[in-house]
């Protein structure tokens, strides 16, 4: 009756597991369910991100503006009309030969109409503003590469997170298998009188003391699963299969060629190109502030058309045109100029200093990234060979327990050690590929 219970408890545990796992691991089997692989999630994710989405829309809004100070430009023409009624007209008094006279002057109707033009000729400020304004383009793209990168980054993250997760809770689940069938074992050896009741007790106690474990990768899975779908922009309630074992990487970390940092390149990384285009935005703007102080020419015209005349008589009509240039020439202006450049010299000389202490920041980090790397390949053959030999131990001693030849402690033992080398294995192929990731990140590779 014990044994019964015992079984319906352990029945219960699972259950519960596969209840609470909801859309995880256990749950991805409905007809419904899309399968991705990483490949994919990548494409989904640079698709429905907000974060690419609005970078899109900056680099949208910047040449807009650009196309605005294009627009500049082109001739300016307006049009111009106006139109007044007389209600009381204007009286003027004057003294001539000795009388006086009083004159009402104006007409009821007046209107004019007209057109002016104007075209900038010689604007050295503007023409020194498009090409800052073409350098705002390039640093919204390349902001938006860098947002790009970023989000590869953390997409491949929390994807090897996920298989992490997914792979040490399928570990675990054995391992409560493994320790399940050692504990039935026991029992009925016990039922035999071959071991004592204080066996039988110890071999309850570790199957129970597995449950929370068991339970606590069941929910980390699933909290992966759905930061996963977070990331992708996905709703977390979607059915969603995400294809892949962690390992199947385990061809790729073995067969890798780490690099060194000697002969890895920054040149593509979005941090300092960025500050290469601010720097080359400074230079820009030296030349607008020399540009201003230059003189600038317009060519402007206006023809106008003007008329007046009283209710039912004749109107007179009067045409007027003109065309002309103007020069302007700043001269005060130069006094602030050299002030002003100044400034910037010492804004580019900033620049330049923060450029490199990011650069050695970012070399530091790649350097960190290889040790990670090299590290974990490094462990992870011995890993492989420690988790082919604990799997081997676990049946020798399961059958030697079978046949009185050992101990439940020596079971247990073997049991520990198949948990802890395939989750240690699981953690050293996680860390290569998380480190791998950052460090693709970083020398800016897709």
């Amino acid at each position: 009756m014990i044994r019964f219970l015992n079984k319906l408890s352990q029945i219960g545990l699972l259950a519960g597991m596969l209840f609470f796992t909801g859309y995880g691991v256990l749950g991805q089997t409905t007809k419904d369910s899309v399968r991705i692989n990483l490949q994919k999630a990548i494409e989904i994710g640079l698709s429905e991100s907000p974060t690419m989405h609005i970078a899109d829309r900056d680099i949208q809004i910047k040449k807009q503006y650009k196309k605005e100070q294009i627009v500049s430009l082109f001739p300016d023409v307006s049009l111009s009309g106006s139109y007044q009624y007389t209600i009381l007209k204007q009286s003027m008094a004057m003294s001539m030969g000795g009388q006086d006279m009083t004159i009402k002057v104006g007409k009821d109707h007046n209107y004019s109409v007209g057109a002016s033009l104007s075209l900038p000729i010689i604007v050295p400020a503007l023409w020194t503003g498009l090409k800052l304004s073409q350098m705002d383009i390039e640093l919204a793209m390349e902001s938006a590469r860098s947002s790009k990168l970023d989000l590869i980054n953390q997409i491949k993250q929390a994807y090897f997170a996920y298989l992490t997760a997914k792979q040490a809770y399928e570990v675990l689940l054995q391992s409560y298998a493994n320790s399940e069938a050692s504990n039935d074992l026991v029992i009925k050896q016990y039922e035999q009188g071959l071991v004592s009741s204080y066996e039988k007790l110890r071999s309850q106690v570790a199957l129970q003391n597995l449950r929370p474990e068991v339970s606590s990768a069941s929910t980390a899975t699933s909290l992966a699963y759905m930061r996963l779908k977070v990331v992708l922009g996905m709703d977390i309630n979607e059915p969603i299969i995400f294809e892949g074992q962690l390992s199947d990487y385990e061809d790729e970390v073995l067969n890798a060629v780490i690099p060194t940092l000697d002969n890895l390149s920054l040149s593509e990384n979005s941090s300092l190109k960025q500050m290469d285009i601010g720097i080359q935005q400074l230079e820009q703007s030296k030349k607008i502030i020399k540009s201003s102080s230059c003189p600038n020419l317009a060519l402007s015209g206006n023809l106008m058309y003007s008329g007046m005349g009283d209710t039912g008589g004749q109107f007179n009509n009067f045409p007027y045109s003109v065309i002309g240039l103007g020069l302007s020439v700043p001269i005060v202006s130069w006094a602030g100029t050299s002030y002003k450049l100044k400034q910037t010299d010492l804004s580019i000389e900033n620049m330049k200093e923060q450029r490199t202490d990011v650069e050695r920041n970012l070399r530091l980090g790649a350097q960190s990234y290889i040790n990670d790397m090299q590290q974990a390949l490094a462990n992870l053959a011995s890993d492989k060979q420690t988790m082919l030999e604990a799997d081997e131990a676990y049946v020798i001693a399961k059958r030697q327990y079978e046949i009185g030849m050992n101990t439940w402690l020596d079971l247990n033992r073997t049991e520990l050690m198949v948990t802890t080398s395939h989750l240690t294995y699981c953690q050293s192929l996680f860390n290569y590929l998380s480190a791998r990731a950052a460090l693709d990140a970083i020398i800016g590779q897709n």
